[in-house]
C-alpha cells in the first residue's frame, strides 16, 4: 500500500499528488509515480511508466520545499477532497501537510478579511442609510413623534432577535450562509418598508423595521467571522479591523440621505423611501461579494483543519491551540447547537462569561447616554449641524481607532483593555453629567471618550468570549452575546427616556457612571480570579 503525501516543486505548475513506497525518503534519485485519490479518501496508485518523473531527493526538507508562488485557494469542495486525501497518516505526510496549511493559512486568512471587509463596508452603507431615515418615516407615516421612534427600536430589537436564528444558520452552513441570510432578510425589511410608505401602513412598518434588523446582525456577526481563520495571537487585530470597516458606512449612510432621495422620485415612490431604495442596492453588492469571494468558508475551513489534526495526527502550527476530540457532544454543537447550548457553555466558562457581561455592559452604558445627547444639546438651542458634528466625532470614537484597540487587546490581553475601557466609560459619563445644556467642549469630549470606551468593551468583550472557546462551541454563543447585547443596548435605550424626563441628562449620566463601575468590578473579579485555561485562550 502506498502512502500519500502531497509534493510541491519549484516549479508550481508541476505541483501534484503522488504515490510513494514506504521508506522513499532515505535520499538518492527515486521515480516517483503520480496517482489516482478516488473521493472516498483511498489512495490507488497508477504507476504506469509513462506517468513516472525522475526526481533527486536528497532530504526530507527538499521534498518538502515550496515554491516562490502559492498554490491556488482551494474550493470548499476541494478543501473535503484534500482532507480525505492522506491515507494512512504517517509521519512524513503529517509534517508535509502542516506545513502546506501552515504556508496557506495567511493567505487565504488576507483573502477573507478582504472579502468581509467589503462586504462590511456595502453592508454598512445601506444599513446607516435606512436607520438615518428610519424615525423621520415612522413620524410621517403616523404623524405622531411619541411613535417616531419606534421604527429604529423595532431594528434594533430585530437585529438582536435574529442574532440567535442566524448564528444556528452559521453553525450548520457556515458563515457565508448566514450573512448572506441576513441580508436577505434585511431586503426584504426594505421592501415592507417602502410598501409601508406606499399605504401609509404602521404595521407593515414595524415588521418591516423588525426584519431590516438583519442587516444589524450580518454586520455584527462578521466580526467573528474574522475570527475563525485568525492566529490566536491576532485575534483581537483581525476582529478590530473589520469594525473599524463600520466607520465608512456609519459616517457616509447619514451623508447619503440627501443624494439618493430621487431614487424613490425616479420609481413614482412617496417621499423618503430613496434611502431605502439604495439599501437594497447596497445589500444586493454585499450579498454578491459574500457569495463570490468568501470561499472557502472560513469557519467550515476551520473545523475541516481541527478534524484534519484530530483523524491524522498532524503536529500542531506553532501557536494554534489543541483540537477538541470529537465526541457525540462536539458533533451536536456543531451541527444542531440550540440558544441553551449557548447559554450553558457561557455561564460553564469563566472568561467567555466575563466577554458577554463587558459587551452587554459597555453597549448599555454607551447607548443610555448616547441616545439623549441630542435632545440635552437641543434643549440648550443646538442646531441640528451642530448636533450632527458632534455625533460624528461620537461615531468615530466608537469605530475610528479600533485597530488600535485590536492590537493593544494582543499585545496586552483583554482584562487589562476591558478595564481601560471600563473606566474610560466611566469618566466619560462624569464629564457628560457635568455639562450643560447646548454644546460644551465638555461635552463634546465626553460623547468621543464614550465611543472610544464602547469600542474597548465591544473588541474586547468579543475577543474573550472568542479565544474563551473551543472551535465548536462559538457559533452558538456568539449569537448570545449579540443577542443580550442589543437587549441591553434596547432597555438602556427605553429607559433613558424615562431618566430624561423625570431627572435630567445628569441623573441618566450618572446612571451610567454606576454601571461602568459595576462592569469594572465583574472585571476584577471573574477576569483575574479565573486563569480561563481554554483553548485557543491566549495568556499573558
Amino acid at each position: 500500500m502506498a502512502t500519500v503525501v502531497e509534493i510541491i516543486w519549484d516549479d508550481p505548475d508541476a505541483s501534484s499528488m503522488a504515490c510513494l513506497p514506504a521508506g522513499a525518503f532515505d535520499g538518492g534519485a527515486w521515480v516517483i509515480p503520480y496517482g489516482e485519490i478516488d473521493s472516498a479518501g483511498s489512495a490507488e496508485p497508477d504507476c504506469r511508466p509513462e506517468q513516472s518523473k525522475s526526481v533527486t531527493l536528497p532530504t526530507l526538507a527538499t521534498l518538502n520545499a515550496r515554491s516562490s508562488r502559492d498554490p491556488p485557494i482551494p474550493s470548499d469542495r476541494d478543501l473535503v477532497d484534500t482532507d480525505a486525501m492522506v491515507h494512512p497518516p504517517t509521519t512524513t505526510n503529517s509534517v508535509a501537510i502542516q506545513r502546506s496549511r501552515r504556508d496557506k493559512r495567511p493567505s487565504l486568512q488576507r483573502r477573507t478579511m478582504a472579502t468581509l471587509i467589503t462586504a462590511q463596508i456595502l453592508g454598512g452603507i445601506g444599513l446607516a442609510t435606512g436607520l438615518a431615515v428610519s424615525a423621520l418615516l415612522a413620524k410621517h407615516i403616523t404623524g405622531s413623534e411619541t411613535l417616531a421612534g419606534l421604527g429604529t427600536t423595532a431594528q434594533i430589537l430585530g437585529g438582536a432577535v435574529l442574532s440567535v436564528p442566524l448564528a444556528k444558520l452559521m453553525n450548520t452552513r457556515g458563515r457565508r450562509v448566514g450573512l448572506i441570510m441576513g441580508y436577505v432578510i434585511a431586503t426584504v425589511g426594505s421592501v415592507l418598508i417602502i410598501a409601508a410608505a406606499v399605504f401609509s401602513s404602521f404595521t407593515l412598518l414595524m415588521i418591516g423595521s423588525i426584519l431590516f434588523g438583519g442587516a444589524t446582525t450580518a454586520n455584527n456577526q462578521t466580526r467573528f467571522a474574522a475570527t475563525d481563520l485568525a492566529s490566536p495571537r491576532h485575534v483581537g487585530r483581525d476582529l478590530s479591523i473589520v469594525v473599524w470597516a463600520t466607520t465608512i458606512g456609519s459616517v457616509a449612510g447619514p451623508n447619503l440621505m440627501g443624494p439618493v432621495e430621487p431614487l424613490g422620485q425616479m420609481l413614482g415612490l412617496p417621499q423618503m423611501t430613496g434611502s431605502f431604495v439604495f439599501a437594497i442596492l447596497g445589500f444586493a453588492a454585499s450579498i454578491l461579494v459574500l457569495q463570490f469571494f468568501l470561499r472557502p468558508d472560513p469557519l467550515l475551513t476551520a473545523r475541516a483543519n481541527e478534524i484534519e489534526r484530530q483523524t491524522n495526527g498532524i503536529p500542531l502550527i506553532p501557536d494554534e491551540p489543541s483540537p477538541t476530540p470529537e465526541t457525540r457532544t462536539v458533533r451536536r454543537l456543531r451541527d444542531r447547537a440550540s440558544i441553551w447550548d449557548g447559554v450553558r457553555i457561557i455561564s460553564s466558562h469563566p472568561q467567555a462569561l466575563l466577554g458577554l457581561i463587558v459587551l452587554a455592559g459597555g453597549h448599555a452604558v454607551m447607548i443610555g447616554v448616547m441616545v439623549m445627547a441630542p435632545l440635552h444639546m437641543e434643549h440648550g438651542g443646538s442646531d441640528l449641524q451642530i448636533i450632527g458634528l458632534i455625533i460624528s466625532i461620537h461615531i468615530f470614537g466608537m469605530f475610528g481607532l479600533s485597530p488600535l484597540v485590536g492590537m493593544a487587546t494582543d499585545r496586552f490581553g483583554g482584562h487589562l483593555v476591558s478595564g481601560v475601557g471600563a473606566m474610560i466609560l466611566l469618566g466619560a459619563c462624569i464629564m457628560a453629567a457635568q455639562s450643560h445644556q447646548g454644546t460644551s467642549p465638555l461635552l463634546t469630549v465626553s460623547l468621543f471618550l464614550l465611543g472610544f470606551g464602547w469600542s474597548l468593551t465591544l473588541v474586547t468583550g468579543s475577543t474573550l468570549l472568542t479565544q474563551s472557546l473551543a472551535l465548536h462551541e462559538r457559533p452558538a454563543t456568539q449569537g448570545i452575546s449579540d443577542l443580550v447585547m442589543g437587549l441591553a443596548g434596547g432597555v438602556a435605550g427605553a429607559g433613558a427616556g424615562f431618566l430624561l424626563a423625570y431627572s435630567g441628562y445628569g441623573s441618566l449620566a450618572m446612571c451610567g457612571a454606576g454601571v461602568s463601575v459595576l462592569l469594572m468590578i465583574a472585571i476584577v473579579m471573574i477576569g483575574f480570579a479565573d486563569n480561563g485555561d481554554r483553548p485557543g485562550l491566549t495568556h499573558h
